[in-house]
């Protein structure tokens, strides 16, 4: 359990690095989820529980995407190594075979 729940830390510190906010916020969730069952007795709850949180933390490292904005009308991703995939790349005009 404490594994798990510095794994979430670790990676909102990563997906949500430089953004005070959402950084705090994080913070504030993770640790109200594992405050509220640290009284859970039950080992399928537990396990349950755990399930949960691990598919979060990969929601959260392959999902979430910063973004800023520049002007009114622009805004830049900053992606991270874990969102970036092998892709097939875009072409405006398939190719006719």
């Amino acid at each position: 359990v404490l594994k798990l729940f510095k794994l979430l830390h670790r990676t909102r510190q990563e997906v949500f690095k430089n953004d005070t906010k959402a950084l705090e916020a994080a913070r504030q969730k993770i640790n109200e989820e594992f405050r509220n069952n640290r009284d859970e007795t039950s080992e399928e709850k537990i396990n349950e529980l755990l399930k949960i949180a691990s598919d979060v933390e990969v929601i959260l490292r392959t999902s979430v995407i910063q973004a800023v904005h520049t002007d009114s009308d622009k805004i830049v991703l900053i992606p991270r190594k874990d969102l970036l995939q092998d892709n097939t790349p875009y072409l405006d005009k398939p190719i006719k075979k």
